[in-house]
């Protein structure tokens, strides 16, 4: 009794890289709608900032909840936005020269705004009426600060290479710190347990970031030595950290141990504009490359990132409710375009919690478990069948093609190209399948003539009618990674029958040149990818 015919087993390609996202870069995603704002003046974005957060209850009573809105600083004005519609409220512009640093107190009633003259204004956010004037710095002023403990507390930081303390009640400066020998362009109070103490940290073009306390006269507490001049600095929200950005790297400073525990390598121009965002749990950088990138604060690795079209300047997430929950993603830029991206809500919560899980396991070292966890949920809902058919493929690292398994219990009829292979009848059952649009039964074909050795007799003996699908065939694959070993082959037989029949059929030597000049693209595009491989290896190297 002779043996059953079975149909040909299916060849399909190999799956390419997953395009699946993380949840952390879903995250980020979901800032969407981005509202593109021009500055009316046509100048830069030069800061952003919100309302912080008291370090206690005591410090303001009367808070209830944060204030509904940013601050927005470009040129010789100052915009106030709403966080809740992203509408512009109103605008202070009682600026002698370009506005500066910028800051509201937390109970959101006073704004304090620094400019190139020299001058520190106090503002009422509500009548913007000028409550105070300050005039002792005689240089720009890049930083004014309200202290999260004391509501009538200012810091300031000037270019004429000084700090200094101010009490709103008061005509002058309370306290003058001096110390650094060029410009001082970032300061803050430090918060958490050292904010009642009256420390205070300043970054300075000298290349230092220094630690001041107000209770102390003369010299700084502590001074951390920089390879480039100081951009901005931040502290962390348990006070005992700040971040300096330094030209294109940014240190992460232990104030306890008095040591730099981690430097940042990322961007590849000065980083500008530091933000923390979930609660501290992530960093959030702005350079003058145009990006933007997100970090977690525990191994201080990239989870997500963008790109502006501008240099950044300046940006702020943006926080909302009691719960302070990420809102907008608000970031300033040196062509005087402010980006404001709004994160949706719903599901986002329990992609955060997803996201939470992930960055948990990630820094336990469990991340396999994680894994192997998340799909035996999907399994018990369901869902994941796709990948549970896939499990049934032989698939190996480095395959061109991939053959299914057969499903015995259903058997395919037979198709007229698969009994002239069988018959042998190989030029038959080639023309047949190039007429389908079944890439999958075409790979079969070309497949099983390969392993029959019967590619060359598929393409012998044909004439311009039937040779034109066969290159049109290679034409349209041939730039596809995956296809590319069996295009090459099946040109370079086509090359070797009919070479000396060149020139004969116009349409034939058209598709041959057509062929040509796709190769040589293709060749010329996998050069400067090699190239711009080796770039960027040199860029990581050094």
């Amino acid at each position: 009794m002779a043996a059953p015919v079975l149909p040909l087993q299916q060849v399909k390609l190999p799956q390419l890289p997953s395009t699946k996202l993380t949840p952390e870069q879903l995250y980020w995603r979901t800032f969407k709608t981005p509202l593109l704002i021009p500055s009316p003046s046509n100048n830069p974005i030069n800061y952003i900032t919100q309302p912080s957060a008291p370090s206690s209850t005591t410090a303001f009573p009367s808070l209830t909840q944060p204030p509904d809105f940013f601050t927005v600083t470009t040129g010789a004005r100052v915009q106030i936005y709403s966080i809740r519609t992203r509408k512009l409220l109103k605008t202070i512009t009682r600026f002698d020269d370009v506005a500066r640093g910028t800051d509201v107190r937390p109970d959101g009633r006073v704004i304090a705004i620094g400019d190139d003259t020299g001058t520190i204004q106090v503002f009422d956010v509500g009548s913007r009426a000028i409550l105070k004037t300050w005039k002792d710095h005689k240089q720009p002023v890049w930083v004014t600060k309200f202290s999260p403990s004391d509501p009538t507390s200012v810091l300031s930081a000037s270019d004429d290479r000084t700090v200094r303390l101010w009490d709103l009640p008061s005509e002058n400066s309370q306290r003058t710190f001096v110390g650094h020998t060029d410009y001082v362009r970032s300061g803050a109070f430090l918060p958490g347990s050292m904010a009642g103490s009256g420390m205070i940290v300043s970054g300075s073009y000298d290349s230092t970031v220094r630690l001041w306390d107000s209770r102390v006269e003369g010299r700084a507490a502590m001074t951390f030595k920089m390879p480039a001049p100081i951009e901005q600095v931040l502290p962390m929200p348990s006070g005992t950290t700040v971040l300096a950005s330094a030209d294109n790297q940014i240190a992460v400073l232990d104030i306890v141990a008095g040591r730099p525990l981690h430097i940042i390598k990322s961007h590849q121009k000065t980083v500008t504009a530091l933000s923390l965002a979930s609660h501290g749990d992530r960093l959030i950088s702005g350079a003058l490359d145009g990006h933007m990138k997100v970090f977690e604060t525990t191994g201080w690795n990239v989870v997500s990132g963008s790109k502006y079209p501008s240099p950044i300047l300046s940006l702020r997430v943006i926080t909302s409710g009691v719960a302070q929950e990420d809102k907008h993603l608000a970031v300033g830029m040196q062509s005087g375009l402010l980006s404001i991206k709004t994160r949706l809500s719903g599901q986002q919560k329990v992609r955060e919690r997803e996201r939470q899980k992930e960055m948990q396991a990630l820094l336990e070292g469990k991340l396999e478990e994680h894994d192997r966890k998340k799909a035996k949920q999907e399994k018990l809902r369901g869902k994941g069948w796709e990948k549970r058919l896939r499990g049934r493929d032989f698939i190996g690292e480095g395959v061109d093609i991939v053959i299914e398994g057969q499903d015995r219990r259903k058997r395919k009829k037979e198709q007229p190209w698969e009994h002239d292979l069988r018959k042998a009848r190989y030029s038959a059952a080639l023309d047949q399948v190039l007429t389908l649009s079944d890439k999958t039964a075409q790979l079969t074909l070309f497949t099983a003539l390969r392993h029959r050795s019967a590619l060359r007799t598929a393409l012998q003996g044909r004439d311009e009618v039937t040779l034109e699908p066969v290159l049109k065939w290679v034409y349209k694959h041939i730039s596809e990674p995956r296809l590319v070993e069996l295009c090459v082959e099946v040109a370079m037989n086509v090359l070797d029958i009919y070479s000396g029949n060149l020139g004969q059929s116009v349409q034939i030597d058209k598709l041959v040149e057509r062929l040509h000049r796709r190769v040589r693209d293709e060749v010329e595009r996998a050069q400067q990818a090699w190239q711009t491989k080796g770039m960027l290896d040199m860029l990581k190297v050094s």
